[in-house]
């Protein structure tokens, strides 16, 4: 009976009610929202003023055919200068990026430190190892009997096929007894 009173009296009661924890809760996540929406907000007005500030409205009104023409003509010029600024800047981020992964295994290279995958079974045709090994080379099925020895049997002699009338008459008579039993021989 004193293990289960002792255990009873280790576990702390906690000084707040779940009810007033789970009020405390509400509210907080409340404040929080509030908070997130005016901090969104904030952004979004001052995206709208550096807008603003950086490239004021377009006074179209009362400007004739000609001066429409050349203003687009300059906006068309300015899109291009963007776009090629654009262009430098993402391709030098490129670059520097590549540099940066470079220089990262360079770094685990010198300490030693690569670590190894395990490695997994898997089972490959041998047409997929050939194109792995080979890359791109292989595009084609490879052979494998064409690269193999060859080896040359001999022939058997095939008799001649004759007139079956002539191997009768040489057969007839003691003679061709003779030559069958020393064939048997």
């Amino acid at each position: 009976m004193s293990t289960m009173s002792e255990t009873a009296h280790s576990k702390p009661k906690p000084k707040i009610s779940a009810s007033r924890r789970l009020f405390l809760k509400t509210k907080l996540l409340k404040k929080a929202m509030t908070m997130l929406e005016n901090e969104k907000q904030d952004r979004q007005a001052d995206r709208e003023r550096i807008l603003e500030e950086r490239h004021p409205a377009l006074q179209l009104a009362g400007l004739s055919m000609q001066e429409l023409q050349n203003l687009c003509k300059e906006l068309h010029q300015k899109i291009d200068k963007v776009d090629e600024e654009r262009y430098d800047t993402a391709s030098k981020v490129a670059i520097n990026e590549k540099e940066i992964q470079n220089l990262s295994q360079k770094i685990f290279e010198l300490k030693g430190k690569m670590k190894r995958p395990n490695l997994r079974k898997v089972r490959v045709s041998a047409g997929a190892m050939l194109g792995a090994l080979l890359g791109a080379k292989v595009k084609e099925s490879v052979d494998f009997k064409a690269n193999l020895k060859t080896v040359k049997k001999e022939e058997e002699k095939k008799e001649e096929v004759t007139d079956w009338r002539k191997n009768v008459d040489a057969m007839s008579g003691m003679e061709g007894r003779k030559k069958l039993f020393d064939a048997a021989q």
